[in-house]
């Protein structure tokens, strides 16, 4: 029996219920359930955001996959999600204090999943969405964010992305690259390729070309979903239309959350000068860190947490989540999210940056602080 049976069989479950009031107390029983109960109740009755004042709601966020796309094993159903969906849950208790319900559905019908989590709304203070595939996780953000009055999250898109411009923020300061000027490619056009790709632009950067299974995403493709049409309409500037070894001519930065083992050291020898490669694939990345700095690789970041450069979501969607729960934000927006990042890159003084740490570990525990007092500036300046 492996280590990770032996210890899921010992805790039988990575998360609990905790009672905070004195229940074998008469007294406090009498507030805390019947009668007393009752004039909460009305409370709310009167005035629904007062939900947020008198239960926990403030601090519960519900964490919800239909288990299609789960780490790297696929659509493996929501029962064999729930261990990975315990797990964020842990993570948002450990690393920024929010507690989180796991919420595994059975279905794969994007509008009756969205109509589901937007009936319980009244139960949490935000929502985050998990290992859902593409394209219907997009589906269902949207349909969630327009029903919705609490912040709507899919971490595969928007953590993945935080936490890759707030690496990238880092490479590119130690590299003494423009973000402005920078030529990046992205390879895979899925959930987190394409919000990667929104997140960059956001913040500025022009220069981006994605690369799908197929190769490159130009102007003239024509594409599953509505969100990879428009980006081929605004990114790769040059129109170039080719295989991954195509665009990676020239480049200075490679950011991988594709396929394992796709990149090769002539592509990255092929890149510019102070390369930059984000080889992210888990757990086997495009390129293997030694042979990406071998064939020239100045800066190398993965997934993983054996190597140096760890992109993890942890150091995103914990203090997010915290600063939107706090601020008691209605949406997540993109503002935050490069808030976040830029907080994430700023803990790193430019007297420790170098090539092996251009981003603060996972374990950081100055990372949630610094991301929900970011989010929470950008919520209050918006109001």
């Amino acid at each position: 029996m492996s280590k990770a049976i032996e210890a899921h069989e010992k805790w039988r479950g990575k998360i609990e219920t905790k009672v905070r009031a004195d229940l074998h107390d008469p007294e406090v029983l009498a507030i805390a359930y019947t009668p007393g109960v009752a004039e909460p109740c009305l409370e709310i009755q009167r005035d629904v955001s007062r939900s947020f004042d008198l239960t926990r709601r403030w601090n519960t966020v519900a964490v919800v996959t239909d288990g299609t796309a789960v780490l790297g094993l696929g659509d493996i159903g929501p029962e064999a999600a729930m261990p990975v969906m315990e797990g964020k849950c842990a993570l948002l208790k450990a690393f920024a204090d929010v507690d989180a319900i796991p919420l595994c559905v059975n279905s794969k019908d994007p509008e009756e999943i969205a109509h589901t989590i937007a009936l319980l709304q009244g139960s949490f203070g935000g929502v985050n969405l998990e290992d859902i595939a593409a394209p219907r996780c997009f589906e269902i953000e949207a349909r969630l964010k327009g029903l919705c009055h609490i912040p709507i999250f899919h971490d595969d898109q928007h953590g993945t992305a935080v936490v890759t411009l707030a690496g990238l923020t880092g490479a590119l300061r130690l590299v003494k690259k423009d973000a402005s000027m920078a030529r990046i490619v992205i390879s895979g056009a899925g959930a987190a390729g394409c919000a990667i790709a929104e997140l960059l632009f956001a913040a500025g950067y022009g220069d981006i070309t994605l690369v799908n299974s197929k190769g490159i995403i130009h102007r003239e493709g024509h594409y599953s979903s509505h969100r990879l049409n428009a980006l081929a309409q605004k990114t790769n500037p040059r129109n170039t239309i080719g295989t991954l070894a195509d665009a990676m001519a020239h480049a200075d930065v490679f950011i991988g959350v594709s396929a394992p083992g796709i990149v090769t050291p002539e592509m990255v020898q092929s890149m510019a000068n102070h390369a930059i490669v984000f080889a992210c694939a888990n757990p086997i990345p495009e390129i293997m860190p030694d042979a990406a700095k071998k064939a020239g690789a100045r800066v190398v970041a993965t997934g993983r947490s054996d190597f140096p450069n760890q992109i993890n979501n942890v150091q995103a969607f914990p203090g997010i989540f915290r600063g939107a729960l706090d601020a008691r934000a209605k949406d997540i927006t993109l503002e935050m999210n490069i808030a976040a990042s830029y907080a994430i890159a700023a803990l790193v003084a430019d007297e420790e940056l170098n090539e092996n740490y251009i981003i603060p570990s996972a374990l950081d525990m100055r990372v949630p602080a610094a991301v929900a007092k970011a989010v929470i500036a950008v919520a209050t300046s918006a109001t």
